[in-house]
């Protein structure tokens, strides 16, 4: 890893410790507008779709996707990088969350395997998230899928060129009560596509949740599964 991407990551990890609190309440009561209204929807609607019996929530935060899954019969692994977050994700019937970085899941550390393994809004990184995709077919069982929900590269772009590269990051929308923002590594489309093939995951879907007012996109969606083994 290149030192200004291993600077940019710990700098991720940094921010979320310091902001897990405004985070937690940010989300718990509701503030983010594109939340409430379009992408934890979408969300919860894309895994029940696939009705999996278990899931690994990688980036799980304070739980509420783990918490939403949970209600409906589904059990969940949480897994997130920052204790005080999977304290807040903790006790939940069903679940279970763990302190984990994505480096140590790419190194084999979970030792478990799910139906679906989520991503949502969670892969915010450079390097790290390139290896954390490698190493997804290992988690998953036979027919199981990766879903990741993250920022459209089409509206977070803003006035900056469309090209690959670290931005600063920002919580407008998200409250109150928090500390810098973590850097976050925006991909353009063919980025993503791009870091699909590398870790041999194939796109089986793609959906771009709508915001009912604009009519444009709030997030992208997709749904990947591990290439096929090679014959012989």
């Amino acid at each position: 890893m290149r030192q200004a991407d291993a600077s940019a990551e710990q700098a991720i990890v940094e921010a979320w410790h310091r902001n897990a609190a405004p985070w937690t309440r940010a989300v718990r009561q509701g503030v983010i507008e594109s939340r409430r209204r379009v992408t934890d929807a979408a969300i919860v609607d894309a895994v029940l779709a696939r009705r999996p019996g278990h899931v690994i929530d990688l980036g799980c935060g304070e739980g509420w996707l783990m918490r939403a899954l949970a209600e409906r019969g589904v059990g969940v692994l949480g897994v997130d990088a920052v204790p005080e977050l999977v304290a807040s994700a903790a006790g939940i019937a069903g679940c279970r969350a763990i302190t984990c970085d994505y480096a140590a899941v790419a190194a084999g550390a979970l030792e478990a395997r799910a139906d679906v393994v989520v991503c949502n809004f969670s892969l915010i990184g450079g390097d790290s998230v390139d290896a954390l995709l490698r190493a997804i077919p290992t988690l998953l069982h036979p027919r199981g899928a990766l879903l990741i929900q993250t920022l459209h590269p089409w509206s977070a772009c803003g006035e900056a060129p469309y090209r690959d590269g670290w931005r600063e990051g920002s919580w407008a929308g998200c409250g109150d009560g928090f500390a810098a923002p973590a850097p976050w590594y925006f991909r353009t489309m063919g980025g993503w596509m791009a870091s699909f093939a590398q870790a041999r995951l194939q796109l089986a879907e793609l959906a771009e949740p709508l915001h009912p007012d604009t009519g444009r996109p709030t997030s992208v969606l997709f749904t990947l599964l591990p290439e096929p083994a090679p014959m012989g």
